[in-house]
């Protein structure tokens, strides 16, 4: 049972490492800077009418 686990482990640290390489690289940073301001950006285009006047 331990040698499962210890694979289980390297297997999921080698795909952490992967998917922190991934995020990381500088050919997605474009995107990953048009995301982080989207919650900024003003929403004119809908109005719900559930906020306060």
């Amino acid at each position: 049972m331990g040698v499962v686990r210890g694979i289980l482990t390297l297997a999921l640290l080698v795909f952490f490492v992967g998917l922190a390489l991934w995020a990381w690289r500088g050919r997605r940073k474009p995107l990953f800077d048009q995301l982080a301001r989207l919650p900024l950006e003003e929403d004119s285009t809908t109005d719900r009418g559930d906020g306060p006047s």
